[in-house]
């Protein structure tokens, strides 16, 4: 085994494609793929299931991967150290539910790197994709919401995939809704209250489940309801239209704007909001991340 195969791999797992590897290393397909299976035998499993459809990550290669990942990163912090090599170029990626409090801390972690060469990646999509790209390390962190309606279902899905949730910080339901609505001066809302204004949500696509909801209280019918892909969209509906979306009630208006504002909802839920990964195990940027992340609920 080298640190050279482990790069392999790695790169591999982010690329999702061989081929793809092998371009941004600069080295021919089929050299990549013979430096794979050499570990791989040496190994004694396959850390690549190969198909018409391309490859997956075995359950023994995430948690291989898991470690190849620490075991590069220290060697890179040893180079950088005691040979004076130039720090490469720090990758960091993360994968969440629509939170623009997961942009703020992303923001600051990119601050705080700015003076060096990175790149860092910040998927906001759907729940079923965020567990989608945890689990083939496409991103490092996963961020999304467990409660009492969903918590069974998605530990169980996280569990069949060998991920594991960490929770962050628990949040009561708010509304957002336009600083203009006509709800704005209540200092508690009803659900009743709701009743005729349009309810804005989170598109989930083909895996469209209630489980999948980024919004709590999913299997409650409304009269008017748009589905949105964007948070910007959503954001401007919500001062278009009077709608109004549920969610934690974190914003900030540095990075938001002050259109926005979020009122207190009136259900007996509660939300913790949570970060999912491989084993547990993150990189240096990911704990700062994470950090970063347990400072926003103020």
């Amino acid at each position: 085994m080298t640190l050279k195969q482990l790069n392999y791999v790695i790169e591999v797992a982010q690329r999702g494609s061989i081929s793809e590897a092998a371009k941004n290393l600069y080295i021919a397909q089929p050299s990549l793929s013979s430096a794979i299976r050499e570990l791989e035998d040496e190994l004694g499993f396959e850390i690549f299931f190969r198909g018409p459809k391309g490859i997956s990550i075995s359950s023994e290669g995430l948690e291989f991967l898991s470690y190849a990942r620490q075991v590069t990163e220290q060697f890179q912090l040893l180079e950088n150290r005691y040979f004076n090599k130039k720090a490469p170029k720090r990758e960091f990626s993360v994968s969440a539910q629509h939170y623009s409090f997961v942009v703020n801390a992303f923001v600051n972690i990119v601050k705080r790197h700015n003076e060096s060469g990175y790149k860092f990646k910040l998927r906001e999509t759907a729940t079923y994709e965020i567990i989608e790209d945890v689990k083939n390390m496409r991103s490092e962190i996963g961020i999304l919401y467990l409660n009492d309606f969903n918590r069974a279902v998605i530990e169980r899905i996280l569990k069949e995939n060998h991920l594991k949730f960490t929770p962050v910080f628990t949040a009561s339901p708010h509304i957002f809704i336009s600083r203009r609505h006509p709800l704005v001066t209540k200092a508690i809302v009803t659900i009743d209250d709701l009743e005729n204004y349009p309810y804005l949500s989170f598109e989930q696509g083909i895996h469209n489940s209630f489980y999948f909801s980024e919004e709590i209280l999913s299997l409650l019918p409304h009269k008017k309801e748009i589905s949105v892909t964007d948070r910007a969209t959503l954001f401007n509906l919500l001062i278009g239209l009077n709608g109004y979306t549920i969610s934690t009630g974190i914003l900030d208006e540095e990075l938001n704007g002050s259109d926005i504002v979020a009122r207190p909802l009136d259900v007996n839920d509660e939300i913790c909001i949570g970060w999912i990964s491989n084993s547990g195990y993150l990189t240096s940027i990911g704990k700062e991340y994470i950090d970063e992340l347990a400072k926003q609920k103020k």
